[in-house]
C-alpha cells in the first residue's frame, strides 16, 4: 500500500476517527479526521483525498448533503457512508448521490480495511494496454522433392526375406525361454530352503565355467574375422547407398 493514500473521516464521534486511524495507519494510509461537514469541506479544499468516509447525523450539515457536494465537485472521489441510523430512504438518497458504499455501525477492523481497499480500487488509474500488433507467420516454403528421404529398397527386401526366419526363431526359442524361467524360479526356491543345494549348484557352475572357457575363447577366435568382414561389408554398402542417393 502506498503511503500517500489520504482518507478523510468525518464524524462528530472522535472514537470513529481513532478506529479508522488505528486500522488504516498500519496499512500505509494517512487518516485525517473532521468533526463536521463544514470542517470536512474546508479540508477537502486544502488538499486532495483519495476517499471520504462520513457519518449521516452530525451538527449542521448532515453526511448525505456532504456526500452530494463532494460528488458534485469531484465526482471521482469515492464517498462511503458510515452510520448507525441507516434507513431505506437514506440508502436511496446516498445511492442517487453516487456513494461507493453504505456501511452500518459498529464497524469491525475487517470492514474498515475492506471498504478502504474498495475505495482505492475506484481511484486507481487504469493502465492503457499497449496495442499489440498481430503476429503474421512467415510463409513456409515447400520442401523440394529431392530433400525427401527415400526409403532403401535393399533394406526393405532384406527385412522381408528375414521376417519368416525371425518369426521361426521366436517360435522355437519361446518354449525354452519359458522352461528356463520356470527352472530358474524353482532353483531359487530350492536354494532358499536347502542351503546345501545352493552350495552344490555354485560348485557345478564354477566347474562349468572352467570347462567352457577354452571353447568360448576358441569361438571368439574363429568368429572374430567373420564378424569384422560383415561389419566392413555393411559399412561399404552403406557408403555406396549414400553416394547413390546424392548422385
Amino acid at each position: 500500500m502506498r503511503a500517500n493514500h489520504r482518507v478523510l473521516v468525518v464524524d462528530d464521534d472522535p472514537v470513529v476517527g481513532k478506529s479508522f486511524n488505528r486500522v488504516l495507519s498500519n496499512k500505509g494510509y494517512v487518516v485525517i479526521t473532521a468533526q463536521n461537514a463544514q470542517e470536512a469541506l474546508t479540508k477537502l479544499q486544502e488538499g486532495g483525498y483519495d476517499a471520504v468516509f462520513t457519518d449521516i447525523r452530525m451538527p449542521g450539515m448532515d453526511g448525505l448533503e456532504l456526500a452530494e457536494r463532494v460528488k458534485a465537485s469531484t465526482p471521482w472521489t469515492p464517498v462511503v457512508i458510515v452510520t448507525g441510523y441507516g434507513t431505506a430512504a437514506n440508502e436511496a438518497r446516498a445511492k442517487a448521490a453516487g456513494v461507493s458504499a453504505f456501511l452500518q455501525k459498529p464497524l469491525s477492523p475487517e470492514m474498515i480495511e475492506e471498504s478502504a481497499l474498495n475505495a482505492m480500487r475506484e481511484t486507481a488509474p487504469v493502465a492503457l494496454e499497449p496495442a499489440v500488433e498481430p503476429i503474421v507467420a512467415a510463409p513456409v516454403e515447400a520442401a523440394p522433392i529431392e530433400a525427401v528421404v527415400k526409403e532403401n529398397p535393399l533394406k526393405n527386401i532384406a527385412l522381408f526375406m528375414l521376417a519368416p526366419f525371425i518369426g521361426l526363431i521366436y517360435a522355437v526359442m519361446l518354449p525354452f525361454v519359458g522352461i528356463g524361467i520356470l527352472a530358474n524360479l524353482a532353483v531359487k526356491a530350492l536354494v532358499t530352503k536347502v542351503p546345501a543345494v545352493g552350495r552344490a549348484l555354485t560348485f557345478l557352475k564354477n566347474v562349468g565355467k572352467f570347462i567352457a572357457a577354452p571353447f568360448v575363447g576358441l569361438a571368439f577366435i574363429v568368429l572374430f574375422p567373420f564378424v569384422g568382414a560383415v561389419m566392413l561389408a555393411w559399412l561399404g554398402v552403406k557408403g555406396l547407398m549414400m553416394k547413390v542417393r546424392t548422385a
